[in-house]
């Protein structure tokens, strides 16, 4: 059985009984970063193995684990925070249990993207999650310019290192729309800023941003 177990995305009571109960039954763990995992471990005194399975190796780690659900072992898939399969190399490892006709079994739990959609109080029956916008400055406002053309709420993650110029691109694209910008949620400096790009970007400004965000248009 390979299990798809999410895990928190900031404070580490996010998580459920039967994750908890889950990791700590298989045989194996696969993780995005071990080093990242094993504070989740450590602090659930969960002393189960673990296994890098990231970008840069699915190829070969996924062949690798498949081999290993064939000859009956049981593997609990994590990612670094949230559910595995939403930006991250889950889901080719999930594709490949698939073809190979291994069952599957998601414990649910935390997703930044979800978070920030409650948060920001924008419709919610109807949305599109953009992932990350592309890097450049010209081809970012192209793809806002698509976006702002669909009648629903959108979503997408940045980080602290480009937020700046993202919001000064929402800015050029998008002008006076409302915003919300969701940063280190469900953290110690959780933060909820809601008001114009120009504004946002004003306020962050002022001091060094840190953290990861989810905005919301």
């Amino acid at each position: 059985m390979l299990y798809v177990v999410s895990t928190p995305i900031g404070n580490l009571k996010d998580i459920t009984f039967r994750a908890i109960e889950v990791l700590k039954s298989v045989d194996l763990i696969a993780c995005e970063d071990t080093r990242h995992t094993q504070v989740l471990l450590d602090h659930y005194a969960l002393l189960t193995p673990t296994t890098s399975y990231f970008e840069h190796n699915k190829i070969t780690k996924g062949q690798y684990l498949i081999r290993l659900l064939k000859e009956g072992k049981s593997i609990a898939l994590v990612s670094d925070a949230g559910t595995p399969g939403i930006l991250d190399p889950g889901y080719h490892i999930i594709n490949l249990a698939i073809k190979n006709n291994i069952d599957i079994n998601f414990i649910p739990g935390p997703a930044a993207l979800i978070n920030a959609l409650v948060l920001s109080g924008k419709p919610a029956h109807k949305f599109i999650f953009a992932g990350f916008l592309p890097r450049g400055s010209l081809t970012r406002r192209n793809r806002l310019k698509e976006l702002a053309k669909l009648k629903c709420t959108i979503l997408f993650y940045e980080s602290c290192h480009r937020i700046i110029k993202t919001l000064q691109d929402v800015d050029e694209a998008l002008g006076d729309r409302e915003i919300v910008c969701c940063r280190e949620l469900t953290k110690k400096f959780e933060e909820i800023k809601r008001g114009r790009a120009k504004d946002i970007l004003e306020e962050l400004q002022q001091h060094k941003v840190r953290g990861e965000f989810v905005v919301v248009i």
